[in-house]
Protein backbone atom coordinates (compact mmCIF):
# COMPACT_ATOMS: atom_id res chain seq x y z
CA UNK A 1 0.00 0.00 0.00
CA UNK A 2 1.26 3.03 -0.96
CA UNK A 3 1.00 6.48 1.33
CA UNK A 4 0.65 9.71 -0.20
CA UNK A 5 2.28 12.78 1.37
CA UNK A 6 0.01 15.34 2.08
CA UNK A 7 1.05 18.38 0.03
CA UNK A 8 2.16 21.89 2.18
CA UNK A 9 -0.05 24.79 1.41
CA UNK A 10 2.81 26.81 0.41
CA UNK A 11 3.87 24.13 -2.25
CA UNK A 12 0.32 24.11 -3.44
CA UNK A 13 0.33 27.89 -4.05
CA UNK A 14 3.91 27.53 -6.01
CA UNK A 15 1.94 24.77 -8.10
CA UNK A 16 -0.96 27.24 -9.32
CA UNK A 17 1.62 29.86 -9.61
CA UNK A 18 3.31 27.37 -12.50
CA UNK A 19 0.28 26.77 -13.89
CA UNK A 20 -0.18 30.83 -13.54
CA UNK A 21 3.04 31.52 -15.34
CA UNK A 22 3.03 28.12 -17.85
CA UNK A 23 6.15 27.15 -15.28
CA UNK A 24 6.72 23.58 -16.31
CA UNK A 25 10.21 22.39 -14.36
CA UNK A 26 8.66 22.51 -10.96
CA UNK A 27 9.80 19.53 -9.33
CA UNK A 28 8.00 16.39 -8.90
CA UNK A 29 6.76 13.49 -6.70
CA UNK A 30 8.65 11.83 -4.56
CA UNK A 31 11.34 14.99 -4.50
CA UNK A 32 9.03 17.23 -1.97
CA UNK A 33 8.74 14.82 0.27
CA UNK A 34 12.50 13.77 0.27
CA UNK A 35 13.67 17.67 0.47
CA UNK A 36 10.97 17.91 3.43
CA UNK A 37 12.83 14.76 5.15
CA UNK A 38 16.19 15.82 4.24
CA UNK A 39 15.46 19.63 5.67
CA UNK A 40 14.33 18.09 8.91
CA UNK A 41 17.84 16.35 9.51
CA UNK A 42 19.64 19.60 9.13
CA UNK A 43 21.17 20.43 12.24
CA UNK A 44 20.94 23.63 14.18
CA UNK A 45 22.34 26.48 12.86
CA UNK A 46 22.81 24.36 9.76
CA UNK A 47 21.98 26.08 6.39
CA UNK A 48 20.15 24.52 3.13
CA UNK A 49 20.61 25.99 -0.65
CA UNK A 50 18.15 25.48 -3.34
CA UNK A 51 19.33 26.14 -7.15
CA UNK A 52 16.74 26.82 -9.26
CA UNK A 53 13.59 28.18 -7.30
CA UNK A 54 11.38 28.21 -10.06
CA UNK A 55 7.81 28.84 -8.65
CA UNK A 56 8.95 27.53 -4.54
CA UNK A 57 7.58 24.28 -5.20
CA UNK A 58 10.66 23.05 -3.75
CA UNK A 59 11.24 25.61 -1.43
CA UNK A 60 7.55 25.30 0.22
CA UNK A 61 8.73 21.55 0.40
CA UNK A 62 11.81 22.63 2.28
CA UNK A 63 9.83 24.90 4.63
CA UNK A 64 8.19 22.54 5.41
CA UNK A 65 10.83 20.15 6.35
CA UNK A 66 12.31 22.82 8.65
CA UNK A 67 8.82 23.42 10.74
CA UNK A 68 9.23 25.81 13.77
CA UNK A 69 12.48 25.60 13.84
CA UNK A 70 14.28 29.43 13.15
CA UNK A 71 17.63 27.58 13.89
CA UNK A 72 18.34 26.86 10.39
CA UNK A 73 18.75 28.95 6.90
CA UNK A 74 17.18 28.44 3.77
CA UNK A 75 18.47 30.05 0.05
CA UNK A 76 17.21 29.95 -2.83
CA UNK A 77 18.46 31.04 -6.62
CA UNK A 78 16.62 31.56 -9.13
CA UNK A 79 17.91 33.20 -12.80
CA UNK A 80 14.40 34.29 -14.06
CA UNK A 81 13.43 37.77 -12.23
CA UNK A 82 9.59 37.42 -12.79
CA UNK A 83 9.82 34.03 -11.20
CA UNK A 84 11.61 35.26 -8.27
CA UNK A 85 9.25 38.39 -7.90
CA UNK A 86 6.44 35.86 -7.78
CA UNK A 87 7.76 33.58 -5.20
CA UNK A 88 9.02 36.26 -3.21
CA UNK A 89 5.76 37.80 -3.21
CA UNK A 90 4.55 34.69 -0.99
CA UNK A 91 4.40 34.50 2.53
CA UNK A 92 7.39 33.00 3.37
CA UNK A 93 9.54 32.69 6.88
CA UNK A 94 12.16 35.05 7.74
CA UNK A 95 15.39 32.28 7.76
CA UNK A 96 14.09 31.74 3.98
CA UNK A 97 16.72 34.47 1.26
CA UNK A 98 15.50 34.20 -2.37
CA UNK A 99 18.50 35.36 -4.17
CA UNK A 100 17.81 36.47 -8.03
CA UNK A 101 21.06 35.79 -10.01
CA UNK A 102 23.17 33.32 -12.21
CA UNK A 103 23.90 30.46 -9.67
CA UNK A 104 27.74 29.92 -11.14
CA UNK A 105 28.26 33.50 -10.34
CA UNK A 106 26.40 33.57 -6.90
CA UNK A 107 27.91 29.86 -5.77
CA UNK A 108 31.80 31.11 -4.44
CA UNK A 109 29.83 33.86 -2.57
CA UNK A 110 27.84 31.87 -0.34
CA UNK A 111 29.66 29.79 1.83
CA UNK A 112 28.83 26.00 2.69
CA UNK A 113 25.76 24.45 3.14
CA UNK A 114 24.39 20.86 4.82
CA UNK A 115 21.80 20.43 2.17
CA UNK A 116 22.13 21.69 -1.26
CA UNK A 117 18.89 20.65 -4.09
CA UNK A 118 20.29 20.97 -7.07
CA UNK A 119 17.46 22.10 -9.78
CA UNK A 120 18.99 24.15 -12.22
CA UNK A 121 20.96 24.10 -14.97
CA UNK A 122 23.92 26.37 -13.79
CA UNK A 123 25.48 24.62 -10.61
CA UNK A 124 24.06 21.02 -11.68
CA UNK A 125 24.91 20.72 -16.14
CA UNK A 126 27.57 23.19 -15.34
CA UNK A 127 29.54 24.25 -12.74
CA UNK A 128 29.08 21.41 -10.62
CA UNK A 129 32.52 21.30 -8.82
CA UNK A 130 30.85 25.01 -7.37
CA UNK A 131 28.64 22.94 -5.75
CA UNK A 132 30.32 20.39 -4.45
CA UNK A 133 32.60 22.91 -3.26
CA UNK A 134 29.46 24.45 -1.45
CA UNK A 135 28.40 21.23 0.41
CA UNK A 136 29.74 21.06 4.15
CA UNK A 137 31.90 17.69 5.13
CA UNK A 138 28.82 15.47 6.44
CA UNK A 139 26.12 17.61 3.91
CA UNK A 140 23.88 16.46 1.34
CA UNK A 141 23.19 16.75 -2.38
CA UNK A 142 20.33 15.87 -4.02
CA UNK A 143 20.51 16.04 -8.12
CA UNK A 144 16.90 15.51 -9.91
CA UNK A 145 15.84 15.17 -13.99
CA UNK A 146 19.13 12.36 -13.66
CA UNK A 147 16.90 10.18 -16.10
CA UNK A 148 18.20 9.85 -19.38
CA UNK A 149 14.75 8.14 -20.92
CA UNK A 150 13.51 11.90 -20.44
CA UNK A 151 16.26 13.55 -23.16
CA UNK A 152 16.13 13.36 -26.94
CA UNK A 153 18.41 15.88 -27.59
CA UNK A 154 22.04 14.31 -27.71
CA UNK A 155 23.95 17.77 -25.68
CA UNK A 156 21.38 17.40 -23.17
CA UNK A 157 21.57 13.54 -22.52
CA UNK A 158 25.75 13.67 -22.93
CA UNK A 159 25.41 16.70 -20.24
CA UNK A 160 23.03 13.93 -17.85
CA UNK A 161 25.62 11.49 -18.12
CA UNK A 162 28.84 14.08 -17.49
CA UNK A 163 26.62 15.06 -14.37
CA UNK A 164 26.96 11.03 -13.19
CA UNK A 165 30.13 10.70 -14.01
CA UNK A 166 31.68 13.55 -11.95
CA UNK A 167 28.73 12.76 -9.04
CA UNK A 168 30.18 9.14 -9.02
CA UNK A 169 34.32 10.10 -9.67
CA UNK A 170 34.14 12.68 -6.85
CA UNK A 171 36.47 10.81 -3.74
CA UNK A 172 34.54 13.41 -1.62
CA UNK A 173 31.19 11.99 -2.58
CA UNK A 174 29.71 8.90 -1.79
CA UNK A 175 26.71 8.71 -4.20
CA UNK A 176 23.79 6.68 -4.89
CA UNK A 177 21.16 6.62 -7.68
CA UNK A 178 17.24 6.58 -7.02
CA UNK A 179 15.55 5.47 -10.08
CA UNK A 180 12.07 7.18 -8.91
CA UNK A 181 10.64 10.21 -10.14
CA UNK A 182 12.87 12.34 -12.91
CA UNK A 183 15.60 10.20 -11.73
CA UNK A 184 17.45 11.02 -8.32
CA UNK A 185 21.17 11.11 -7.51
CA UNK A 186 22.40 11.78 -3.92
CA UNK A 187 25.50 12.14 -2.45
CA UNK A 188 26.96 12.88 0.90
CA UNK A 189 30.46 14.99 1.00
CA UNK A 190 32.69 12.86 3.20
CA UNK A 191 34.47 14.03 6.35
CA UNK A 192 37.87 13.22 4.88
CA UNK A 193 39.01 11.38 1.70
CA UNK A 194 39.58 7.33 1.51
CA UNK A 195 42.60 5.78 3.00
CA UNK A 196 43.94 5.27 -0.15
CA UNK A 197 43.17 8.83 -2.19
CA UNK A 198 45.32 10.09 1.18
CA UNK A 199 48.30 7.87 0.42
CA UNK A 200 48.27 9.50 -3.08
CA UNK A 201 48.44 12.88 -2.39
CA UNK A 202 51.25 12.20 0.19
CA UNK A 203 53.04 10.65 -2.62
Amino acid sequence: MTTRTAMPVRAQRAFDRASELGFQGACEDPVGPLLATLAAAVPPDGRILELGTGTGVGTAWLVDGLGRRDDARLETVELDEVLAAAVRADDWPTHVTIHTGDAEALLPTLGWFDLIFADAVAGKWTGLHLTIDALAPGGLLVVDDMDLERYTDPEHRAAVRRVERTLTDDPRLVTARISAGTGLMISTRRHSLPQDRRDEETL
